[in-house]
């Protein structure tokens, strides 16, 4: 049983295919609560967001624009969804109005208002009585969200299970249950990097066999970090996630260069700087980290393919912490060589 999006939306697909099955959750891998104190005996105010099921996740930090370009490309994939509870009078509302929505809706197909109101069945008047609102303080409903930077992945269809009912300080009963862990996950993916461009000199254009000092500004590549918050159904999680640049790698965009050092890696200094600035008089010094072309581009130019590596770590409510797999983000830039033995600098 799938969810899907009708704008903002939360429809339940399985039921317009007359699949109605409640899936029961498994067994969660998380120890619950998330932090002593952080679910549970939380009075609902009464205040809905009625008709959606959005994620309440907010970010703050060095947050990328929903189409940004400069995202850190892990080496593992990113949460596409997630369980998060909503209060009883928020989670009423949803359903009432999803209801009446589509029930009044000119035009709208007999199945589809069938299906609806088999769903708002289960939580009216059939598994669950009225909502369970004379448990309202004693606990809350557990909703599939998706990711929205992730709405194009098919794992976002993989919380799959309908809304079910929690009690305060139980285990939700599935792997996908919002932890800060999978806050952390989630600022990952919404961390906003510098653009991957190298300070180099000679800049633009060099000779062959003069060998080209590279560098990264300490004062632009350092470490950034996004937190990712959630405060909903008595939940009041978070976790910030980290980002700090390691290494580069330079690839000269062609077999007819040596970089320096010969594996191509820079790694950071004892001052967080990658690299060394170039200076005058060090002409004929083996920069520590750079690229000597040994032929001409001729007419064109190298595509100097420049990547840094991230280290990434996070710390979230509950004391909880730890590393994630590390990502890098690389750029292109383009290098003209001229022929020439020796030039003065």
């Amino acid at each position: 049983m799938h969810a899907v999006t009708s704008g903002s939306r939360y429809i339940v697909a399985g039921l317009l295919s007359g699949a109605l099955v409640l899936t029961v959750p498994g067994t969660a891998s998380a120890t619950w609560p998330p932090s002593e104190g952080s679910q549970g005996n939380t009075k609902q105010s009464g205040s809905s967001n009625a008709g959606t099921l959005i994620s309440r996740v907010t970010y703050s930090g060095s947050v990328r624009s929903s189409n940004g370009s400069t995202a850190v490309q892990p080496v593992w994939t990113p949460p596409a969804c997630w369980y998060e509870p909503r209060s009883v009078a928020e989670f009423k509302d949803y359903v009432e109005t999803m209801y009446t929505d589509t029930i009044n809706a000119p035009g709208q197909a007999n199945y589809a208002k069938a299906a609806v109101g088999e769903f708002r069945d289960i939580y009216k008047d059939g598994k669950y009585k009225n909502y369970n609102e004379d448990e309202a303080d004693d606990g809350n409903w557990w909703v599939a969200v998706q990711n929205p930077d992730r709405l194009d992945d098919p794992a976002s269809w993989e919380c799959s299970d309908l809304p079910f009912w929690v009690a305060n300080n139980d285990d939700p009963g599935v792997p996908q249950a919002v932890t800060p862990k999978i806050l952390a996950e989630a600022a990952y993916d919404a961390i906003q990097l510098p653009d991957t461009k190298v300070t180099l000199a000679p800049a633009d254009i060099t000779k062959v066999n003069l060998a080209t000092w590279a560098w990264l500004d300490k004062a632009e590549f350092k470490e950034v970090s996004v937190t990712a918050s959630l405060k909903a159904g008595g939940l009041n999680i978070q976790a910030t996630t980290t980002a700090k640049p390691i290494s580069l790698k330079l690839e000269p965009g062609t077999g007819d260069a040596e970089t320096y050092p010969s594996s191509g890696v820079c790694t950071m200094n004892s001052d967080d700087s990658i690299g060394e600035q170039y200076a005058k008089g060090k002409s004929d010094q083996t920069p520590p980290c750079g690229i000597k072309y040994l032929r001409s581009s001729g007419d064109g130019a190298f595509h100097l393919k420049a990547t840094i590596t991230w280290q990434i770590s996070w710390s979230g409510t509950g004391d909880t912490g730890g590393p994630l797999p590390a990502g890098t983000f690389g750029t292109t830039q383009d290098i003209r060589v001229q022929e020439a033995q020796a030039v003065n600098r």
